[in-house]
C-alpha cells in the first residue's frame, strides 16, 4: 500500500490530484489511517504524531502523486454578531468553553448544539443552522502544522 510522504499545506501546491478523501472534523484529526479516496485510491497515512488534517491540503505519496483533502459537510450553526465587536465577544464564550471554532469572515461557525445556540441566542447573537464543511481554527497549542517529510 502506498505511503504518504508529505503534507502540502492548501494554496502551496499545483497541479492535478490523483484522488481526493473527503473527512468530516474529526476523520481529519488523524496519525495513522489506511484511506481510500473518493474514486479508489488506497493509500496509509502513517504519522508520528497525530495532525489535523485541513481542507485543501495535498497528501503526497511514495509514487509522486497527491490527494487533496476536502471537508466533508457537516451540521452547523451558523453565528452572527451585531457588529466586529459584538462578533469578538461571542467568539470568546465559545473559546471560553472551549469550542472548536471556524471564523469565516463576518460570521463564526460551530458544530450544531442547541444548549450553545440558546446561550448564543441569549448573548444577542442571530443563530442559523447550517450544512457546510468545517474547518476550525488550529489552536495556537499545535493544531497547525507545517510541511512533514517522512
Amino acid at each position: 500500500m502506498l505511503k504518504v510522504t508529505k503534507i502540502h499545506p492548501a494554496g502551496t501546491w499545483t497541479g492535478p490530484a490523483a484522488d481526493h478523501v473527503t473527512l468530516d472534523q474529526d476523520g481529519r484529526h488523524r496519525r495513522r489511517i489506511a484511506l481510500t479516496g473518493d474514486h479508489g485510491l488506497a493509500f496509509l497515512l502513517d504519522l508520528p504524531e497525530a495532525v489535523q488534517l485541513r481542507h485543501g491540503e495535498a497528501l503526497e505519496l511514495e509514487d509522486g502523486r497527491v490527494v487533496e483533502v476536502l471537508a466533508a459537510p457537516e451540521a452547523l450553526l451558523e453565528v452572527r454578531g451585531k457588529g466586529p465587536d459584538h462578533l469578538l465577544q461571542l467568539a470568546w464564550h465559545l473559546g471560553n468553553r472551549h469550542l472548536a471554532t471556524q471564523v469565516a469572515g463576518d460570521r463564526l461557525l460551530i458544530r450544531y448544539d442547541h444548549v450553545i445556540a440558546h446561550m448564543l441566542e441569549h448573548l444577542g447573537a442571530s443563530v442559523a443552522k447550517v450544512t457546510a464543511p468545517f474547518d476550525p481554527e488550529g489552536g495556537a497549542y499545535g493544531g497547525a502544522h507545517g510541511d512533514h517529510d517522512h
